[in-house]
């Protein structure tokens, strides 16, 4: 847990001599405002790596007391640097000490755990008593599209020696006054005093310049364990970004979940989200969110909806079914659709020559397609931008017969394939038996039945299959 250890470590701030003067005007360009604690020795040793890693322009601000962001500050283009005396978890409204309006706010911390080196990143609240800092059933802003960024950053400037992760929601503060996010350095002393670990997070803070809080995709998660491995996978292989999470162990403190209805519907608020992922099986806590209004959905539905639009999901899912029944979205994005029904016989035989190529045809071709066996093959409809793309899929199906068929035509009713095949009455007429010797002629192989030899064209007929269409 960052910053929940009471003591704190002193530091200093070797930093450019100040310049006298007052705090620059109100229309500076500096969006992303860093909190440096002194109570906090990995926070220190993280900015004097900021200072050393921009060219700082440094200012006096008389106007607040030195131990709460005032004194002695830095500004850099789209950046400014403040420090407080205070451990982070105890800071109140800290954003109203920046002079750049800031619209995300990054505190550089430590990690404190049994978790080795490790670079990592969190948003703050309580959805219950507040042990560490902030409000009971309270949460701050947070940054989901910030934090997925910062993500990203960990993975590209992080030594070797080190993991990247991300945490659930946990202590305070609670009211920072703009969208914030903990960047932390871990676990321990030796990482709090390591220079290449704070270097890693310097950069990677120096990174979110100019990172818009916020992204179209959001969702607020629940359930899962501290470190919340689900929820990191989501926002590394999927469009969608995480806000607020409240792990196993906050849900537990919080209580029923329909007595604390108001920081459930804050968590959403905070994190600019309406959708939730639950990650374990929590029946009262899914029904108090539907109940509120909010959407709870799979992981499978967040990552076949990926960037599509929520209006196209929503007309695709009430026309055509649900994703968790087996829907899956082609390639075409379109909210103007049609549904038509697929060739069933010739679909399957198709799959039975090449299913990749089917379900490459399919997607190209389609907005939407209904799924059988789990997903892992195409189903009998699907949702088109016109009829036309009906008769281009036969078009692409048909054209797969043709590594079988001898022959293959399209009809106004049906697609015919003829080859000539193994036929099993002519080989009994001639007395082989089943078995072996049927699977011998039907790969092409003479067999001898009581001396006498029989070669495979013997045993071969005209075969012609219709598929209708």
């Amino acid at each position: 847990m960052s910053d929940s250890d009471s003591g704190g470590d002193g530091g200093s701030n070797p930093a450019p001599s100040p310049t006298a003067g007052t705090a620059p005007d109100s229309d500076t360009t500096a969006t992303l405002a860093i909190v440096e604690s002194r109570a906090d020795r990995a926070s220190v040793h993280i900015c004097d790596h900021l200072r050393e890693l921009e060219t700082w322009e440094t200012h006096q601000d008389e106007r607040r007391p030195d131990d709460d962001g005032g004194g002695t500050y830095y500004t850099t283009d789209g950046v400014e640097l403040r420090t407080f005396e205070q451990l982070h978890i105890e800071l109140e409204r800290p954003a109203a000490a920046f002079d750049c309006d800031p619209d995300l706010l990054v505190f550089a911390s430590r990690h404190s755990g049994d978790t080795g080196a490790l670079l990592t990143g969190h948003f703050t609240g309580n959805f219950g008593p507040a042990e560490f800092g902030g409000e009971d059933d309270a949460v701050a802003a947070a940054c989901p599209n910030a934090l997925a960024e910062l993500l990203g950053a960990f993975d590209e400037f992080a030594p070797d020696a080190y993991e990247v992760g991300m945490e659930c929601t946990h202590h305070g503060p609670t009211d920072v006054g703009c969208p914030s996010l903990f960047a932390e350095l871990g676990s321990d002393d030796e990482q709090w005093d390591d220079p290449a670990g704070a270097r890693a997070v310097a950069r990677a803070i120096l990174s979110l310049r100019g990172v818009a809080p916020h992204r179209r995709k959001q969702i607020v998660g629940f359930g899962g364990n501290h470190y919340a491995p689900r929820f990191e996978r989501i926002v590394r292989e999927t469009p969608w970004a995480v806000g607020h999470m409240a792990p196993d162990w906050a849900l537990d403190a919080m209580g029923h979940p329909t007595a604390h209805g108001d920081v459930l519907d804050a968590a959403f608020a905070a994190s600019d989200a309406d959708i939730a992922l639950l990650d374990g099986e929590w029946p009262v806590l899914e029904k108090t969110l539907t109940d509120a209004g909010h959407r709870v959905v799979s992981e499978t539905w967040l990552r076949e909806v990926g960037d599509r639009s929520l209006e196209l999901v929503d007309a695709v899912e009430s026309e055509l079914g649900r994703v968790d029944d087996g829907i899956r979205f082609g390639d075409l994005d379109t909210e103007s659709f049609t549904v038509v029904d697929l060739p069933g016989d010739l679909t399957d035989t198709a799959e039975g020559i090449d299913p990749d190529a089917v379900r490459a045809a399919i997607e190209e071709r389609t907005v939407a397609f209904t799924t059988d066996n789990g997903g892992s093959r195409v189903g009998s409809r699907a949702a088109v931008p016109e009829t036309a793309a009906r008769t281009a899929i036969i078009e692409d199906l048909a054209a797969l017969l043709e590594s079988t068929y001898e022959t293959v035509t399209i009809e106004a009713d049906a697609v015919v394939a003829e080859k000539t095949a193994f036929d099993p009455e002519l080989a009994r007429e001639l007395g082989v038996p089943e078995g072996p010797k049927f699977g011998e002629l039907a790969n092409g192989s003479p067999v001898s039945v009581d001396g006498e030899p029989i070669s495979p064209d013997r045993v071969r007929s005209q075969q012609t299959d219709r598929f209708l269409i």
